[in-house]
């Protein structure tokens, strides 16, 4: 290769790098609505493919077919469960009173027990005053969802209508032989789906178990603790424990210590256990992911890619190692 051949290529490679890097930067914003048109296009393509092949419907009818049902399967339940917390936030901010008085009343209970004073007047108004800045940050989320749903809808469509000759231009490109590829490729496939599938199926079997034990043990509001539940059950370690248990301290201090008690007991006998028999099944049936790269990769991949990073955060850490595997296999052992 010549110099200026050598000169063209490397700034090429520049260039790419360079262009690369702005128009991530800016995407950014659009990056929950992208992984979830690529996570959804892994779940339907097949069935794209049979619409178009067997069916012999045109790709343009076959794709708005493909969204329909996206938006009637995933989009709408999800937009439903956001409307139920846009509710709920606006609720607190008419009434930021109905959020202070269980604190006020839980910081007495303390104070009369032990005579600490957990919360003094000058903190309690802060907490106040701080609470319609919370729900203007979460409705400044709620208008992200909402245009992550329509670049998602958008992105989406033009997948589908690319397919085969997209997957085939993505494959040619990666810098790995054929073996490694399908190796590659089958292990973005298979931590998608698991976790696509999987993370929302164990939430709501998981949030449906807890509302039961909220519902016969009388917790205030049982179905918003229900619905905390299911988001709960994406944190790494702590899991659920970060909504029942300040439930069960708060039913404690405010007298219904029998409830309390039994909600405690429900939740580490019933709920825990049911979180690990979901996970065992879904990793026999699914993916078999190292739990400590599912823990890390959704510490990892919440602050990148927002909620999205529940899917793709262990699938970052996973092709992470897998290219370090292949670096070790190709370059670094010796012997045949």
């Amino acid at each position: 290769m010549s110099i200026k051949e050598q000169y063209w290529k490397y700034s090429l490679i520049t260039l790419i790098l360079g262009l690369g890097t702005v128009i991530f930067i800016y995407l950014t914003p659009f990056m929950s609505g992208l992984l979830g048109a690529f996570t959804i296009y892994l779940l339907l393509r097949n069935q794209m493919r049979q619409l178009t092949t067997r069916r012999k419907i045109k790709r343009g009818l076959a794709a708005i077919l493909i969204l329909m049902e996206a938006i009637l399967c995933f989009l709408i339940p999800l937009s439903l469960i956001v409307w139920l917390m846009v509710n709920k936030i606006q609720d607190i901010n008419l009434d930021p009173q109905s959020i202070i008085s269980p604190i006020q009343h839980f910081a007495s209970v303390i104070k009369e027990k032990t005579g600490y004073n957990l919360l003094a007047n000058d903190n309690i108004s802060s907490i106040a005053a701080m609470i319609p800045r919370i729900g203007q940050a979460l409705m400044s989320g709620i208008s992200s969802f909402a245009i992550n749903i329509f670049t998602l809808i958008f992105v989406l469509y033009f997948m589908l209508i690319g397919g085969k000759k997209m997957e085939n231009y993505i494959n040619e490109i990666l810098p790995f032989n054929k073996t490694d590829k399908r190796h590659i490729l089958n292990e973005v496939n298979m931590i998608v789906k698991s976790n696509a599938i999987g993370i929302p199926l164990l939430a709501i079997i998981q949030g449906g178990v807890a509302l039961i034990g909220y519902l016969i043990f009388n917790a205030p509001n049982p179905y918003i603790w229900g619905l905390l539940t299911c988001f709960a059950t994406i944190i790494p370690v702590i899991g659920t424990a970060i909504v029942w248990l300040p439930l069960v301290i708060y039913m404690a201090t405010t007298g219904d210590i029998w409830n309390a008690v039994g909600i405690a007991i429900y939740a580490i006998v019933i709920i825990t256990h049911v979180d690990n028999l979901i996970r065992f099944v879904l990793q026999k049936k699914m993916a078999d992911t190292h739990p400590l790269i599912t823990i890390f990769g959704v510490v990892i991949g919440l602050p990148i890619f927002g909620f999205m990073g529940v899917i793709f955060g262990p699938l970052l850490l996973a092709i992470f190692i897998l290219c370090i595997s292949i670096f070790k296999k190709e370059y670094l052992d010796t012997s045949p």
